[in-house]
Protein backbone atom coordinates (compact mmCIF):
# COMPACT_ATOMS: atom_id res chain seq x y z
CA UNK A 1 0.00 0.00 0.00
CA UNK A 2 1.26 3.62 -0.70
CA UNK A 3 -0.10 6.88 0.90
CA UNK A 4 -1.14 8.29 -2.24
CA UNK A 5 -3.67 6.43 -4.28
CA UNK A 6 -4.34 7.22 -7.89
CA UNK A 7 -7.91 8.35 -8.19
CA UNK A 8 -10.09 11.20 -9.92
CA UNK A 9 -9.68 13.04 -6.69
CA UNK A 10 -6.31 12.66 -5.91
CA UNK A 11 -2.70 12.63 -8.25
CA UNK A 12 -0.73 9.83 -8.98
CA UNK A 13 1.37 8.18 -5.95
CA UNK A 14 4.81 9.87 -5.34
CA UNK A 15 7.70 8.80 -3.20
CA UNK A 16 6.39 10.74 0.02
CA UNK A 17 3.52 12.81 0.62
CA UNK A 18 2.73 15.66 2.93
CA UNK A 19 -0.64 19.47 3.70
CA UNK A 20 -1.40 23.10 3.97
CA UNK A 21 1.91 25.01 5.74
CA UNK A 22 5.25 26.23 5.54
CA UNK A 23 8.51 24.67 5.98
CA UNK A 24 9.69 23.56 9.02
CA UNK A 25 11.58 26.70 10.81
CA UNK A 26 15.31 25.34 10.66
CA UNK A 27 15.34 26.22 14.78
CA UNK A 28 12.53 23.09 15.44
CA UNK A 29 15.21 20.37 14.78
CA UNK A 30 18.51 21.88 15.63
CA UNK A 31 19.20 18.66 17.42
CA UNK A 32 18.97 17.06 14.68
CA UNK A 33 19.79 19.08 11.43
CA UNK A 34 18.70 22.45 10.22
CA UNK A 35 15.50 22.24 7.78
CA UNK A 36 16.55 24.46 4.72
CA UNK A 37 15.18 24.76 1.53
CA UNK A 38 17.74 22.98 -0.46
CA UNK A 39 16.93 19.80 -2.45
CA UNK A 40 17.05 16.79 0.36
CA UNK A 41 19.98 14.55 0.54
CA UNK A 42 19.53 10.56 -0.51
CA UNK A 43 22.15 7.65 -0.77
CA UNK A 44 23.65 5.08 0.63
CA UNK A 45 26.59 7.20 2.41
CA UNK A 46 24.02 8.78 4.78
CA UNK A 47 23.44 7.80 8.45
CA UNK A 48 19.87 6.98 9.57
CA UNK A 49 19.27 10.26 11.89
CA UNK A 50 20.62 12.24 8.65
CA UNK A 51 18.15 10.12 6.34
CA UNK A 52 15.43 10.85 8.99
CA UNK A 53 16.44 14.38 8.69
CA UNK A 54 16.20 14.15 4.77
CA UNK A 55 12.60 12.64 5.00
CA UNK A 56 11.77 15.47 7.38
CA UNK A 57 12.37 17.69 4.39
CA UNK A 58 11.16 16.49 2.00
CA UNK A 59 7.57 16.42 4.03
CA UNK A 60 8.23 20.24 4.87
CA UNK A 61 8.70 20.78 1.00
CA UNK A 62 5.90 19.27 0.30
CA UNK A 63 3.50 20.92 2.40
CA UNK A 64 5.60 24.43 1.81
CA UNK A 65 4.15 26.98 -0.60
CA UNK A 66 6.11 25.88 -3.47
CA UNK A 67 4.90 22.15 -2.37
CA UNK A 68 1.90 19.84 -3.62
CA UNK A 69 -1.84 21.31 -3.38
CA UNK A 70 -2.78 17.89 -2.51
CA UNK A 71 -0.59 17.72 0.36
CA UNK A 72 -0.93 21.07 1.73
CA UNK A 73 -4.92 20.02 2.13
CA UNK A 74 -4.52 17.28 4.40
CA UNK A 75 -5.36 17.46 8.03
CA UNK A 76 -4.75 15.25 11.03
CA UNK A 77 -8.53 13.78 10.55
CA UNK A 78 -8.06 13.12 6.89
CA UNK A 79 -4.80 11.22 7.27
CA UNK A 80 -6.44 8.80 9.95
CA UNK A 81 -7.39 6.46 7.46
CA UNK A 82 -4.34 6.72 5.67
CA UNK A 83 -2.55 5.95 9.19
CA UNK A 84 -4.71 2.99 9.71
CA UNK A 85 -3.98 0.82 6.37
CA UNK A 86 -0.69 1.67 7.08
CA UNK A 87 -0.44 -0.03 10.10
CA UNK A 88 -2.28 -3.37 8.87
CA UNK A 89 0.00 -3.46 5.57
CA UNK A 90 2.64 -3.67 8.38
CA UNK A 91 0.80 -6.76 9.80
CA UNK A 92 0.54 -8.08 6.40
CA UNK A 93 4.12 -7.81 5.80
CA UNK A 94 4.91 -9.28 9.17
CA UNK A 95 2.57 -12.00 8.19
CA UNK A 96 3.69 -12.89 5.16
CA UNK A 97 7.52 -13.15 5.94
CA UNK A 98 8.33 -10.93 3.03
CA UNK A 99 11.30 -8.70 4.56
CA UNK A 100 11.29 -6.26 1.25
CA UNK A 101 8.08 -5.47 1.64
CA UNK A 102 8.26 -4.69 5.47
CA UNK A 103 11.15 -2.45 4.28
CA UNK A 104 8.86 -0.83 2.15
CA UNK A 105 5.96 -0.56 4.45
CA UNK A 106 7.65 0.23 7.67
CA UNK A 107 8.85 3.36 5.54
CA UNK A 108 4.98 4.30 4.79
CA UNK A 109 4.55 3.89 8.37
CA UNK A 110 6.64 6.32 9.26
CA UNK A 111 5.77 9.10 6.86
CA UNK A 112 3.00 9.06 8.39
CA UNK A 113 4.72 10.19 11.77
CA UNK A 114 6.87 12.75 9.84
CA UNK A 115 3.06 13.79 8.31
CA UNK A 116 1.50 14.21 11.20
CA UNK A 117 4.82 15.68 12.94
CA UNK A 118 4.64 18.56 10.41
CA UNK A 119 1.13 19.87 10.54
CA UNK A 120 1.62 20.19 14.36
CA UNK A 121 5.17 22.33 13.38
CA UNK A 122 3.23 23.92 11.25
CA UNK A 123 0.88 25.27 14.17
CA UNK A 124 3.62 25.75 16.56
CA UNK A 125 2.56 22.49 18.41
CA UNK A 126 5.38 20.52 18.43
CA UNK A 127 7.58 18.77 15.58
CA UNK A 128 9.30 15.59 15.36
CA UNK A 129 11.98 16.44 17.62
CA UNK A 130 9.93 16.72 20.16
CA UNK A 131 8.15 13.45 19.37
CA UNK A 132 11.15 11.47 19.48
CA UNK A 133 12.34 13.29 22.39
CA UNK A 134 9.28 12.37 24.44
CA UNK A 135 9.63 8.48 23.41
CA UNK A 136 12.91 8.66 24.32
CA UNK A 137 12.19 10.03 27.93
CA UNK A 138 9.38 7.85 28.05
CA UNK A 139 11.77 4.49 27.07
CA UNK A 140 14.27 5.18 29.78
CA UNK A 141 11.12 6.58 32.54
CA UNK A 142 9.94 3.10 31.71
CA UNK A 143 12.70 0.79 32.32
CA UNK A 144 14.25 1.79 35.27
CA UNK A 145 16.08 -1.77 35.47
CA UNK A 146 18.17 -1.16 32.52
CA UNK A 147 18.43 3.05 32.35
CA UNK A 148 18.44 3.08 36.33
CA UNK A 149 18.95 0.86 39.94
CA UNK A 150 15.65 -0.70 39.91
CA UNK A 151 15.83 -4.49 39.79
CA UNK A 152 13.16 -6.57 37.84
CA UNK A 153 13.84 -10.65 37.29
CA UNK A 154 11.11 -11.49 36.04
CA UNK A 155 7.61 -10.94 33.86
CA UNK A 156 5.39 -9.92 37.09
CA UNK A 157 8.16 -7.81 38.17
CA UNK A 158 8.33 -5.85 35.05
CA UNK A 159 4.13 -5.90 35.03
CA UNK A 160 4.48 -4.59 39.01
CA UNK A 161 7.14 -2.10 38.03
CA UNK A 162 5.68 -0.70 34.88
CA UNK A 163 1.98 -0.15 36.47
CA UNK A 164 3.72 1.50 39.63
CA UNK A 165 5.47 4.46 36.61
CA UNK A 166 2.07 4.72 35.28
CA UNK A 167 0.82 5.52 37.86
CA UNK A 168 3.36 7.90 38.57
CA UNK A 169 2.86 9.29 35.15
CA UNK A 170 -0.85 10.34 36.23
CA UNK A 171 -2.88 7.70 35.09
CA UNK A 172 -5.88 6.67 37.19
CA UNK A 173 -6.76 3.44 36.15
CA UNK A 174 -5.11 -0.42 35.46
CA UNK A 175 -7.72 0.41 32.26
CA UNK A 176 -6.04 3.72 31.47
CA UNK A 177 -4.30 3.56 27.98
CA UNK A 178 -6.70 0.97 26.04
CA UNK A 179 -7.41 2.56 23.03
CA UNK A 180 -11.00 2.96 22.26
CA UNK A 181 -10.44 2.85 18.75
CA UNK A 182 -8.74 -0.60 18.82
CA UNK A 183 -10.44 -3.58 16.69
CA UNK A 184 -13.21 -4.95 19.43
CA UNK A 185 -11.25 -8.25 20.05
CA UNK A 186 -7.82 -6.67 20.59
CA UNK A 187 -9.45 -4.02 22.99
CA UNK A 188 -11.42 -6.95 25.15
CA UNK A 189 -7.60 -8.66 25.63
CA UNK A 190 -6.21 -5.39 26.56
CA UNK A 191 -9.06 -4.69 29.10
CA UNK A 192 -9.04 -8.07 30.59
CA UNK A 193 -4.99 -7.91 30.87
CA UNK A 194 -4.88 -4.72 32.29
CA UNK A 195 -7.43 -5.50 34.82
CA UNK A 196 -5.94 -9.08 35.51
CA UNK A 197 -2.12 -8.03 35.28
CA UNK A 198 -1.66 -11.32 34.04
CA UNK A 199 -3.21 -14.24 31.59
CA UNK A 200 -6.05 -16.45 33.30
CA UNK A 201 -4.88 -19.06 35.55
CA UNK A 202 -6.80 -23.03 34.79
CA UNK A 203 -9.66 -22.31 36.95
CA UNK A 204 -10.58 -18.76 35.31
CA UNK A 205 -10.22 -20.40 31.95
CA UNK A 206 -12.82 -23.26 33.47
CA UNK A 207 -14.79 -20.44 35.16
CA UNK A 208 -14.99 -18.52 31.35
CA UNK A 209 -15.85 -21.56 29.82
CA UNK A 210 -18.68 -22.21 31.89
CA UNK A 211 -19.75 -18.68 31.94
CA UNK A 212 -19.23 -19.33 27.80
CA UNK A 213 -21.48 -22.92 27.79
CA UNK A 214 -24.37 -21.49 30.04
CA UNK A 215 -24.82 -18.03 27.93
CA UNK A 216 -24.61 -19.84 24.74
CA UNK A 217 -27.78 -22.22 26.10
CA UNK A 218 -29.54 -19.30 27.30
CA UNK A 219 -29.43 -18.04 24.15
CA UNK A 220 -30.45 -21.15 22.19
CA UNK A 221 -33.46 -21.69 24.70
CA UNK A 222 -37.23 -20.67 23.63
CA UNK A 223 -39.91 -20.12 25.83
CA UNK A 224 -40.28 -18.05 28.87
CA UNK A 225 -37.03 -19.78 29.95
CA UNK A 226 -34.63 -17.82 27.26
CA UNK A 227 -32.45 -15.07 28.49
CA UNK A 228 -34.09 -11.78 28.19
CA UNK A 229 -31.33 -9.58 27.35
CA UNK A 230 -30.87 -7.88 24.24
CA UNK A 231 -29.45 -10.59 21.86
CA UNK A 232 -26.61 -8.31 20.31
CA UNK A 233 -25.42 -8.07 24.72
CA UNK A 234 -25.53 -11.68 25.05
CA UNK A 235 -23.35 -12.21 21.84
CA UNK A 236 -21.17 -8.90 22.80
CA UNK A 237 -20.54 -11.42 26.23
CA UNK A 238 -20.45 -14.30 24.64
CA UNK A 239 -17.93 -12.82 22.60
CA UNK A 240 -15.66 -11.25 25.77
CA UNK A 241 -15.51 -14.78 27.36
CA UNK A 242 -14.25 -16.33 24.25
CA UNK A 243 -11.18 -13.53 24.36
CA UNK A 244 -10.77 -14.61 27.99
CA UNK A 245 -10.71 -18.17 27.20
CA UNK A 246 -8.10 -17.64 24.46
CA UNK A 247 -5.99 -15.72 26.63
CA UNK A 248 -6.05 -18.35 29.15
CA UNK A 249 -4.74 -20.88 26.52
CA UNK A 250 -1.98 -18.62 25.72
CA UNK A 251 -3.83 -17.34 22.16
CA UNK A 252 -4.79 -13.95 20.48
CA UNK A 253 -8.59 -13.75 19.64
CA UNK A 254 -7.31 -11.22 17.30
CA UNK A 255 -4.88 -13.46 15.38
CA UNK A 256 -7.27 -16.75 15.64
CA UNK A 257 -9.64 -14.81 13.78
CA UNK A 258 -8.07 -13.12 11.36
CA UNK A 259 -6.37 -16.60 10.17
CA UNK A 260 -9.80 -18.44 10.33
CA UNK A 261 -10.41 -15.26 7.87
CA UNK A 262 -7.67 -16.38 5.36
CA UNK A 263 -8.71 -20.05 5.41
CA UNK A 264 -11.78 -18.96 4.62
CA UNK A 265 -10.58 -17.18 1.63
CA UNK A 266 -8.25 -19.77 0.51
CA UNK A 267 -11.42 -22.53 0.80
CA UNK A 268 -13.98 -20.04 -1.22
CA UNK A 269 -11.33 -19.41 -3.71
CA UNK A 270 -10.12 -23.03 -3.89
CA UNK A 271 -14.14 -24.28 -4.69
CA UNK A 272 -14.75 -21.90 -7.56
CA UNK A 273 -11.70 -23.44 -9.56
Amino acid sequence: MRLLRESETSPPRRAAASAPGAMMPAKKLQHLQPIGTAKPQTGENMHGSEKLTGLVEIMAQLRGPQGCPWDREQTHASLRPYLLEETYEVLHALDTGDEEELRHELGDLLLQVIYHAQIAAEAGRFDIGAVIEAISAKMIRRHPHVFGDAKANSAAELTHLWEKIKQQEGKKSALDGVPHALPALQRAARLQQKARAAAASVAEVETNWQAFRAAAAAGEKEGPQRDHRPLPELYGDLLFRLVALGRGLGLNAEDCLREACHRFEKEFEGSRK
